[in-house]
């Protein structure tokens, strides 16, 4: 579903992405984890085709990021740690927006939003200004907007940040719904108890470099994640 291939990515003499390979299979959801600056954000920038890189192959659904990007964002969906919405539209209008740029039908589109907003509460708040929501509607709002045209790859940062803890338990459930229909997940998060739970693979990048990666227990062994990742960042 993903295959990023010796991705490296610099700023000046700062080398931020550093000969990253990584697969990500159907079915999977595949963490990122990583200190503040290690190359999280700069890797999942790179996979969904808002920032360049210098070097490597990013291959989504079995397309290149630089020969067909406008293929790959149609596969795909992309959550940032601090969703940027048009806040002078309200929300029902930013989804139909959304929708029309997919393509999604208008039958297949009332459902979905009704579902969806059903199921994050944001029912009553749709025909409200964005400018009028709070951090955490916004991100439901975005994450709705996400799972609008069924993307086969979801990429998402820090994406429980600002959830309360029924809609986290919500993300997690739509996150392992989408893999049990053949999609897969890469996100990168800071809560390892979520990751370590949730997760059927798991990477870990130190200063641009992936340092581990595997299935959870490859990769924590008798340990806790957070023992493993905290031992790896000391080294």
């Amino acid at each position: 579903m993903l295959r990023i291939e010796h991705l490296t990515k610099t700023f000046g003499d700062k080398v931020a992405v550093d000969d990253l390979s990584l697969h990500i299979a159907p079915g999977e959801i595949y963490g990122f984890i990583g200190h503040n600056g290690a190359g999280k954000t700069t890797t999942l920038k790179s996979v969904v085709g808002i920032q360049s890189f210098d070097a490597g192959e990013i291959f989504v659904n079995g397309l290149s990021v630089r020969t067909d990007p406008l293929g790959c964002k149609r596969a795909l969906a992309y959550i940032p740690d601090n969703p940027d919405l048009y806040e002078f539209m309200t929300g029902s209008r930013y989804l139909n927006f959304i929708a029309d740029i997919f393509g999604v039908s208008a039958d297949e589109r009332t459902a979905r939003i009704r579902d969806y907003a059903a199921r994050f509460e944001l029912t009553d708040s749709l025909n409200q200004p964005i400018s009028a929501y709070s951090h955490g509607m916004k991100q439901k709002l975005a994450i709705i907007a996400a799972w609008l045209h069924e993307p086969r790859l979801v990429i998402m940062d820090e994406p429980f940040v600002g959830l309360d803890p029924k809609a986290a338990f919500l993300l997690k459930a739509m996150m392992r719904e989408l893999c049990d229909r053949g999609g897969a997940i890469f996100f990168s998060t800071h809560v390892l108890e979520v990751a370590e739970k949730l997760c059927d693979k798991v990477a870990i990048i130190k200063q641009g470099r992936l340092i581990r990666s595997g299935t959870m227990d490859e990769v924590r062994g008798d340990e806790s994640l957070e023992e493993v990742f905290l031992e790896l960042e000391a080294e």
